[in-house]
């Protein structure tokens, strides 16, 4: 029941400008932490006055990088875009879209390296430290195939089901970059769109979550509880918001 008030929610209030919502909340959140996550040196109040007023008075001296601003403008654009196509099966051509999405106008997008609009054709890794290995360029669209056609034959999505389609997907690392953002941005669709609680991966859970990805072939468990962590939080933060919505008439 609260799902669904979530999903019907967000999709209502993206309509309206009125604060303290829960899309307004959703939006502000995800961006900060995603980006965070990733490197963006944007600040929490920062991210908020960029998704209110589509600007924002830095409040120190430090140096902003535009291509951190036009990611944050950017995934407020993914969500938008997440909450459109909400119930469509996941679809190749769903995924590549969520990644133009996130990386149009940037650096990147300049870049013939980074292929924007198409898939990674230059190797790259997880982490520093502790490395993941991904999927090399040329096998990329014919394990991502696997990936999606393999999920599909699932009558009964779990959230279990949701956080093994990341890890896979998270290994083969299909793009330049923006691969992070938007594999946390299909778990929240998928999570909507199967009446499973969503959640945001907060910045200071990164290490957790890194873990559990690191650590998914020996332990699934560890980044399956962070992942149930983030629900508990943003079923608290739902409830409280949504709450005058929820008492019985």
């Amino acid at each position: 029941m609260l799902v669904d008030k979530i999903k019907h929610e967000l999709i209502e209030q993206r309509k309206s400008k009125f604060k303290g919502n829960i899309y307004h909340y959703s939006q502000v959140n995800f961006a900060y932490h995603s980006n965070k996550i990733e490197g963006s040196q944007l600040t929490e109040d920062e991210t908020e006055e960029i998704f209110e007023t589509d600007s924002f008075i830095p409040k120190s001296d430090k140096i902003i990088k535009l291509n951190d601003l036009t990611e944050m403008k950017n995934h407020f654009r993914l969500f938008d875009y997440c909450l459109d196509i909400i119930d469509e099966p996941l679809t190749k051509d769903i995924i590549i879209n969520m990644n133009v999405i996130l990386k149009r106008n940037t650096t990147d997008e300049e870049n013939p390296r980074y292929n924007v609009g198409g898939f990674k054709i230059v190797p790259n890794k997880i982490g520093l430290i502790n490395v993941i290995n991904t999927s090399s360029p040329e096998d990329v669209e014919k394990e991502l195939d696997n990936l999606l056609k393999e999920y599909k034959k699932i009558n009964n999505v779990t959230i279990e089901d949701i956080i093994d389609f990341h890890y896979r997907f998270e290994c083969i690392h299909p793009f330049g970059d923006g691969n992070g953002r938007v594999g946390r941005i299909i778990m929240f669709k998928e999570c909507l769109k199967n009446n499973i609680m969503p959640f945001i991966v907060l910045d200071n859970d990164k290490p957790y979550y890194m873990r559990g990805l690191k650590n998914y072939k020996e332990d699934k468990m560890f980044l399956i509880d962070t992942i149930k962590h983030e629900q508990d939080l943003y079923e608290s933060a739902a409830q409280e918001m949504l709450n005058f919505e929820l008492k019985d008439n």
